[in-house]
Formats: structure tokens, sequence, C-alpha cells
């Protein structure tokens, strides 16, 4: 069979719009074009893709079941052409870093050292994005990296998609505050009536139900803020546990038992990036430092478990 990637992208476009005409001016090309386009289609693979009623446009059943193979057969057409693209270009001098407000410091410091280390001349630029924001980046062009929070299962094609792990978030208080003298029988039933800081970044990603505790709470925009507030005895939040092994924040805050919460709410975080071959060598450094960040605070669960003992 001899079908284009222009008439896929009608038949996907046509699929979508239900309409003709709606498909028409979203590519750009007038409706009797894109009308003989998917009446060609139909020729060549010798089926009736859509219903024509009048004005309505309907998929038939099996134009229902080629649509998925058409939109992935576009997608990772794309993909070839971005990788083409990118063989004739040159090294990239500056890159452009999307992540959630709650992703440690620490994690991003250690990946500007790597970069550092391994393209001296680029320049970094970390910007705090939703994921949304940093999808619609990725496919702009303004994003080249993003840390997001990930569902189990969901396709990724016109995006280079890497599993990065899970982060565990527990309940942290002023260290020495009047919640850190609890008993673990008692610290959730203060919690529950103690001031609360959300970060925002959960409430953009739908989970702010799910970690809302207090019935007296507020939203922060930055993990730095809800530290400060935090240290300063104003109330409480749910911060990555791998702070508990940072100086800036043990000094201050210490993250909190109960008899309730046997372990912390962990989610799961993917690094993304566009496919080229110049964005591939720099996510080998970020992914370099990545990993090294995560084996180093494994070491440290697993020394501090051993004193524990």
């Amino acid at each position: 069979m001899n079908f284009s990637i222009e008439q896929l992208l009608a038949f996907v476009t046509v699929y979508e719009e239900r309409s003709f005409s709606k498909a028409a001016a979203r590519l750009n090309k007038h409706r009797t074009t894109t009308g003989q386009v998917i009446t060609n289609l139909e020729d060549v693979l010798a089926v009736e893709l859509f219903e024509r009623v009048g004005r309505t446009v309907e998929p038939t059943e099996e134009g229902q079941l080629l649509y998925h193979y058409a939109k992935s057969t576009i997608e990772q057409s794309r993909i070839f052409d971005n990788i083409a693209l990118s063989l004739s270009y040159g090294g990239l001098e500056s890159i452009n870093f999307g992540y959630p407000s709650m992703t440690p410091h620490r994690l991003l410091s250690s990946i500007r050292a790597q970069l550092e280390q391994d393209f001296p001349n680029m320049k970094v630029n970390f910007v705090v994005r939703t994921k949304s924001q940093i999808e619609e980046g990725l496919a702009t062009g303004d994003i080249h990296f993003g840390f997001v929070m990930i569902d189990k299962g969901k396709g990724m094609y016109s995006k280079d998609s890497t599993f990065i792990g899970h982060l565990e978030f527990v309940p942290f208080v002023k260290k020495g505050g009047k919640l850190s003298k609890l008993s673990s029988k008692e610290v959730l039933s203060a919690l529950r009536t103690t001031r609360q800081f959300i970060l925002s970044a959960f409430t953009e990603e739908g989970l702010k139900e799910k970690l809302l505790v207090s019935a007296v709470h507020e939203e922060v925009d930055q993990l730095a803020l809800v530290i400060k507030l935090v240290q300063d005895d104003l109330g409480w939040a749910w911060l990555p546990k791998v702070m508990s092994e940072s100086p800036y924040v043990t000094e201050s805050l210490e993250p909190l038992e109960l008899d309730e919460l046997k372990m912390g709410m962990k989610f799961s975080f993917a690094l993304w990036n566009p496919h080229s071959k110049q964005i591939m060598e720099v996510k080998k450094s970020i992914i370099t430092a990545t990993d090294a960040y995560v084996k180093h605070f494994l070491s440290m669960q697993y020394s501090q478990a051993r004193k524990g003992q």
C-alpha cells in the first residue's frame, strides 16, 4: 500500500474535528482538497473511514480502529524529522530546564554541577513550570528538559520520557516546636487542627485532596517559602523526605512520625525532553547527576536504618 503522511494527517484531523471544513481550516487547506485526500486514502486502503451524512462526519468502526495507528505513525514521523534536523546543527549554547516547585533544590544543584563539568560553556536556565506548561514548552521548543510527575501507563510519542524514580513526601515541622514534642499517637489529631501549607504544584497536579489533612490550610508557590514558614513554626507541610539529609533543613526542621503513616506519600517522576542528537548528549549528564543523587540518598537511608537497629 502506498499512502502518505499527508493523507494520514488529513484522516486524523477530520477524525478529531468531525468536520471536513474544520479540518481543512486547521490544515490550511481547501475543504474540497481535504475531502479528496480522504477519498484517495479510502481507495488505497479499500476501507471506508467516515460516514458522510449531510455536513456531519462520523468515523466508521474501521476508521476508529485505524485512527490510533495513524496518530502514532504521524508522531513517529515528527520524531524522525526532529532527529534528522538536529543532525545538521552543532551543540546547544543554552538550555531551559522546567521543574515543579516541589523538586529538591539539591537535585537541581547536582544537575547544574554535572552540566558545568561536561558542558562548561553552556548556559542553563532553571524555571518553575507546571506539567502542562512543560509539555507545551517542549512542543514549541521553549523548554529543552522537564521534570514531571507522571501517570503510569500513559503513552508518549512526540517526547522522550525517562523514568527517574519515586519522590517520597512526609510531614515536616519546626525542630523543637509544639508538634515535634508530641507522641506518634497524638500527631495526626494535632495535624488536623494546625495550619498546613500546600505547595501549589500539588493543586495543579490534582493531588491537593490526597495530601490535605488540616481544616486550616494555605497554598504557597515556592518550596523555599514553605520551608521558611515551617521554620518559623507557622504551620507544617508535606516536604520531600530527601530534605532530611540537608543541614539547611535539619538544623531547623524535622520529619514527623505518626502511627497512621508507616511511610510517606510516594509520587513517580520522569525526565521529559524532545528527540534530538544534541539533547541526547546533554541528557546523559542529567541522568548521571540524577542517578548519583538517588544513590546517595539511598545510602543515607541505609546508614540511618543501621544506626537505628
